[in-house]
């Protein structure tokens, strides 16, 4: 595959009509899928595409909004029946260790702290769910996936208390001086469609190294132009690497060249 979506969500319900030809345009635009898990039914959803499709492979873990019982996606859980599943989720070590033990399992996420939703002891329940996925991290050699919400310099802070830890800061919106502390921890940052339609990202995108920097769509979500509007899929990430190249004054395939040996040396693939 030319081409990487290192953060896609083709295993969610939005999907399920016509989730075969998505996969397959993918495929055809010389994309590799790695769908990313938010709670145990996602996950696990994650690893049965991975094991069906050879361009799919899957990130295994707990969303910080998934901690509690205050949040709800149809586009995520479907609507109506599975409703359960949005009450607030206990981390289970065992029941994740093993999952990211699959062969296509190459990380461990979406995890990290989302502090736009907040209820009681939300932040506490958070940053312990946080924490116990990091160990699992240490313990298994996969990275980490990070979704990090309006709380970067608390996740900073976590992860500092573990050295060694390493992975990628998913459709990252922070500042200069935020970007430059993932980076020297380690992590990379990597950036989605709305590259493509807000320009407040390009001086971001020309501050990261171009090792440093991973492409993805976070699709249903965020498509890029010219499809804003739309259901995003993982074909478009092409247009995220596109504007990448064209931020950085760099020929396209110099770009996706680095992009995807970028995911090679983070996820192991």
């Amino acid at each position: 595959m030319k081409f990487v979506d290192n953060h896609g969500h083709l295993n969610f319900t939005v999907f399920d009509e016509d989730r075969e030809e998505v996969v397959r345009r993918a495929k055809e635009a010389d994309v590799l899928v790695i769908n990313v898990g938010t709670q145990k039914d996602t996950s696990q959803s994650a690893v049965d595409m991975a094991e069906k499709y050879d361009n799919c492979y899957a990130i295994v873990g707990l969303h910080p909004v998934h901690t509690s019982k205050s949040f709800h996606d149809e586009k995520e859980l479907g609507e109506g029946g599975k409703e359960f599943t949005s009450r607030g989720e206990a981390f289970d070590f065992q029941y994740y260790k093993k999952l990211v033990m699959h062969p296509k399992v190459v990380g461990i996420g979406e995890c990290g702290l989302d502090y736009y939703r907040l209820e009681d002891d939300t932040k506490k329940i958070q940053q312990e769910i946080f924490e116990a996925q990091i160990k699992l991290s240490l313990e298994t050699g996969k990275p980490l996936m990070l979704h990090i919400r309006e709380a970067y310099e608390d996740a900073i802070e976590i992860l500092k208390k573990y050295p060694g830890v390493k992975g990628n800061v998913h459709f990252f919106a922070g500042t200069l001086d935020i970007a430059k502390q993932f980076l020297d921890l380690g992590f990379t940052l990597s950036f989605t469609g709305v590259i493509t339609f807000a320009k407040q990202y390009e001086e971001l995108v020309k501050f990261t190294p171009l090792d440093r920097i991973l492409s993805e769509t976070d699709c249903p979500y965020v498509a890029p132009v010219p499809y804003r509007g739309k259901r995003n899929e993982s074909a478009y990430v092409v247009k995220v690497v596109e504007k990448i190249a064209e931020i950085k004054n760099l020929p396209f395939e110099d770009v996706a060249t680095a992009l995807r040996e970028n995911t090679k040396r983070i996820w192991g693939i």
